[in-house]
């Protein structure tokens, strides 16, 4: 590999964590700085290293924008209407006591389709809480396998904001990678979960925090659980189709004129602009939420929509500087050499990224740009999906101090720092490592 792009390569990673651990600069302009520095090093002309953070940014944002603020959107009007509540409730009558833990974990992984993570973690917590005073088991019983359920939906299926970026990056299909990251997800959020939760619930004892406002929060008029399944499912079930029927498994059944308007129809664009209208009909107007404060609503959820849309942008740009100063070739070819799969590698960058610098988005958006231009021409659609579940998997191992998510549960769980490590930093490192496995068993097969 030549010695000057593997300095740069090596310089711009270098850069980008000493600007977010050491300075504190915000990720976006750290990313759009280290890639500058790439393309300096490796000996770019000037005005060239302007106009590829143009064309990397343009080219990343035409998808990406959409979908994640689509998904903002339609994830907020869901959260004011009561609905996950309403989706928990369902789930944890039909599975009485015993199967509790399952009800919660299968709750996180529905809810977490339209709702941040960390929204839907507050939204969930007082149930949690109730279902602990009134059982007297460990609240990690309970508080892991719905965390197990959120962290795993967030980070493996679409239209989450995370996998969202890094099929775009990597142009893998979103309808395909929402079906891999189902198939990763169910057994890595079994044994992250639930199983998880009874060893660890019998080795530390926590009750709920005494009863506190967001606890005392009841939504009487809830809608109907049918209704929210139906609205959640409806834009996956469309996207999932599009893919289904323009592969050659939809070749000898479906005719041209359905394979053409279902490019359209289940296209993520139109999908979830399906959805969003859906649900503001049904789970606003209908429900007598004002147009006013559906209109309050929407603006709002784009706030933390604009940082992953912009924090993806920068990726984007970093992927199409090492494609330019032709790093991407040389490492494809080094690695090639090596043996060393491509899974493996955009495991391995995104766990690191991720363990330094805390953020999975981040940890997500650096390794799809390291990796992207590793693909070659004959690299399939299952391939790049399996790969950004491998990201995302990588992304999300060995939560600690230096992510928000790590002071968010121990803070509404009542954990210890020490507690926290034991539970949910060694969940997300099971589910990370789970989660691998589960990708490279697949790729074996396909």
């Amino acid at each position: 590999m030549d010695s000057i792009l593997l300095v740069a390569i090596g310089a711009g990673i270098a850069v980008l964590l000493i600007l977010i651990l050491k300075f504190r600069i915000q990720a976006f302009i750290s990313l759009l700085i280290a890639s500058i520095v790439v393309g300096i090093i490796a000996g770019m002309e000037p005005y060239a290293i302007i106009e590829t953070i143009q064309q990397g940014m343009g080219s990343t944002l035409g998808f990406v924008a959409v979908v994640v603020g689509l998904g903002a959107m339609f994830g907020a009007i869901l959260e004011h209407s009561g609905g996950a509540e309403a989706v928990a409730g369902f789930l944890l009558k039909r599975f009485k006591e015993k199967g509790t833990s399952w009800a919660l974990m299968i709750t996180g992984f529905l809810i977490a389709i339209p709702v941040f993570f960390d929204v839907a973690f507050i939204i969930l917590v007082p149930m949690i809480y109730s279902i602990q005073r009134k059982s007297g088991k460990s609240l990690l019983l309970y508080g892991i396998p719905l965390l197990a359920g959120l962290a795993i939906t967030h980070a493996f299926i679409p239209p989450t904001p995370g996998p969202v970026a890094v099929a775009d990056i990597l142009g893998a299909d979103l309808g395909w990678v929402i079906v891999f990251g189902f198939i990763v997800g169910i057994p890595t959020a079994v044994v992250s979960g639930p199983l998880f939760a009874k060893y660890i619930a019998k080795r530390i004892h926590i009750n709920a925090p005494e009863l506190i406002e967001a606890a005392q929060r009841e939504n009487p008029n809830r809608p109907s659980v049918g209704m929210i399944f139906a609205i959640i499912g409806l834009p996956i079930l469309l996207i999932v189709c599009n893919t289904v029927f323009n592969s050659p498994l939809g070749e000898s059944w479906v005719s041209n004129s359905v394979k053409n308007w279902m490019k359209m129809i289940g296209h993520p664009f139109a999908a979830l602009i399906l959805a969003n209208l859906i649900a503001w009909y049904l789970l606003g107007i209908r429900r007598g939420t004002t147009r006013k404060v559906l209109q309050t609503l929407t603006e709002k959820s784009l706030g933390p929509a604009g940082i992953i849309i912009l924090l993806t942008g920068a990726g984007g740009v970093f992927k199409q500087m090492l494609i330019e100063t032709g790093a991407g070739d040389q490492m494809a070819v080094y690695f090639s050499e090596m043996g060393l799969s491509t899974l493996i590698f955009a495991f391995i960058v995104a766990a690191l990224v991720r363990m330094l610098q805390g953020s999975a988005t981040v940890a997500m958006i650096t390794a799809a740009g390291v990796t992207a231009p590793l693909l070659l021409g004959t690299t399939g659609e299952f391939e790049k999906a399996l790969l950004v579940i491998a990201i995302a998997a990588g992304a999300s191992i060995l939560s600690h101090v230096n992510d928000s998510g790590f002071w968010l549960v121990s803070k509404y769980l009542g954990l210890t720092e020490k507690q926290t490590f034991r539970s949910w930093t060694m969940m997300t490192t099971i589910l990370a490592l789970v989660g691998i496995t589960t990708v490279g068993l697949l790729s074996l097969f396909l």
